[in-house]
C-alpha cells in the first residue's frame, strides 16, 4: 500500500466514478457527518458517479438512494443495488436473486443465526437485521460489547458449516448464501444504469474501503484506498488497497474526495 498522498495527479483527473464503503469509511463513531455529506455532494456537482457499495440493508439503501446526493448504492454485500429517478420519481431495484430464492434463504439463515446466539454468548443480531432481504447480519461490536477474535471466528465457522458466504466488516458478519459479493453486484450496477464496463473503464473508476469485506473491490480497481483504519486490518497482498489515506473514516473519505476535485480543477 502506498500513501494516498503518492496517488498521482493524471490518475485523480481521470475518475469519472466513486464507489465507497459506508461504515467506517465515511462515518466516523457510527455518525454520518456534515463533511462526508458535502464530499459526496460536491463530487456529484462535478459531474462524478457516487455509489455507496455497503453490507447494510434494504431498507437503509431505500432511504440512501432517495435523499443522499448520491447515484445509486448496492447494499446487503452485494444482494442489490437502488437507484432513484427523482425527475420520475421512481425507485429502480435489481436483486442478485429471486423473491422465493431469498425466502428459502431466510429460512436458513434464521437457523443459524439462532445457532449462533447460542453458541456465542454476547453475540446479537444486527440492529437493522429487520430491514434486510437478502443476509444475515450478527453484530459483534456495534450494539453489542466487542467480542474476541476467537468469538468472531467461531461465528464464521457456524456460518460456514451451514453453506453460507461470510464477510467480516469493522462491525458485523455478514452471510448469505450465493456467490455473489460487492464487486459483482457493482459490475452490474454500472453497466446497467450508467453504461460502463468496469474491465474496460477500471481506471475511471476509484474504490474506498476499510474492513475485509472489502477486498473483492480492493483486489479488482486499480484505484483501491483504504482510510487509514484499514490497518487495524491484516488482508492478503493481493486484497490490500493500492492506496492508503493519511486519516481514518470520513476524515480519510474527505481527503480523497478533495484530492480528486483539486485534481480536476487543475485541468480547467
Amino acid at each position: 500500500m502506498q500513501p494516498f498522498s503518492q496517488c498521482p495527479l493524471s490518475i485523480l483527473q481521470n475518475i469519472r466514478a466513486v464507489l465507497t464503503d459506508i461504515d467506517d469509511t465515511i462515518t466516523s463513531h457510527g455518525l454520518l457527518p456534515s463533511g462526508s455529506i458535502r464530499a459526496m455532494e460536491k463530487l456529484s456537482d462535478a459531474g462524478i458517479l457516487v455509489i455507496p457499495v455497503t453490507g447494510r440493508p434494504a431498507g437503509w439503501c431505500d432511504h440512501i438512494a432517495r435523499m443522499w446526493p448520491v447515484d445509486a448504492v448496492v447494499g446487503e454485500n452485494g444482494a442489490l443495488y437502488f437507484s432513484y429517478d427523482r425527475k420520475l420519481k421512481q425507485m429502480n431495484k435489481c436483486f442478485a436473486k429471486s423473491e422465493a430464492e431469498r425466502e428459502g434463504d431466510r429460512a436458513k439463515l434464521n437457523k443459524l443465526a439462532k445457532e449462533i446466539l447460542n453458541q456465542v454468548p454476547g453475540a446479537g443480531l444486527a440492529s437493522d437485521q429487520d430491514y434486510r432481504v437478502a443476509d444475515l447480519a450478527i453484530d459483534f461490536c456495534e450494539d453489542v460489547p466487542p467480542l474476541s477474535s476467537e468469538e468472531i471466528d467461531k461465528i464464521q465457522e457456524i456460518l460456514q458449516s451451514g453453506g453460507a458466504t461470510t464477510k467480516v466488516s469493522s462491525i458485523h458478519v455478514n452471510a448469505w448464501f450465493g456467490s455473489y459479493d460487492k464487486m459483482t453486484m457493482s459490475r452490474q450496477c454500472l453497466k446497467d444504469l450508467f453504461s460502463m464496463d468496469i474491465e474496460s473503464e477500471n481506471d475511471k473508476i476509484l474504490f474506498t474501503g476499510d474492513s475485509p469485506n472489502d477486498s473483492p473491490m480492493f483486489a479488482y480497481f486499480n484505484n483501491s484506498v483504504g482510510v487509514s483504519n484499514i490497518m487495524n486490518f491484516s488482508l492478503p497482498p493481493d486484497h490490500e488497497p493500492a492506496y492508503v489515506t493519511d486519516q481514518p473514516d470520513s476524515l480519510g473519505f474527505a481527503s480523497v474526495a478533495e484530492a480528486i476535485l483539486n485534481a480536476r480543477n487543475k485541468l480547467n
